[in-house]
């Protein structure tokens, strides 16, 4: 049986939040291909990080989206996941953030991080930005 909008679960409501913020901060590409590499393996982690990362964290009214952009990138950084950290580059624009504070996020990490971190993080980020520009 299909929910009608009145007879959502919460679970549904949560995920229906969670890829309406999702969509808005990686954009609806990034999301788009995310949805057509769902398969049997990974779906439930898809539902899962919608659910919970973008439907339960994200549309938590506490902080804004540029302060947890900032905070996701310095979590890249620190633990080393660049593929996201150059995602999330894209994420902060998306949220507002300008050139100029994600090299103050960078140069933040680097003290807590690490140079060599900070060092990569600057390359990246450069790459995506130039991307980005390139775009316009």
């Amino acid at each position: 049986m299909t929910d009608t909008p009145d007879q959502k679960t919460p679970d549904q409501k949560t995920y229906d939040a969670g890829m309406k913020v999702r969509r808005a901060v990686l954009g609806e590409a990034h999301v788009e291909r995310a949805e057509a590499a769902k398969n049997p393996f990974n779906r439930e982690f898809q539902d899962l990080i919608t659910r919970y990362a973008w439907g339960e964290i994200w549309t938590r009214p506490g902080l804004e989206r540029k302060t947890r952009s900032a905070m996701v990138l310095t979590a890249m950084i620190a633990l080393g996941h660049w593929e996201e950290f150059a995602m999330h580059v894209r994420a902060a624009k998306n949220n507002g953030l300008s050139d100029d504070e994600i090299k103050e996020v960078i140069l933040q990490a680097a003290i807590y991080c690490g140079v060599p971190a900070a060092n990569h993080a600057f390359k990246l980020a450069a790459s995506v930005l130039d991307e980005l520009d390139a775009a316009k």
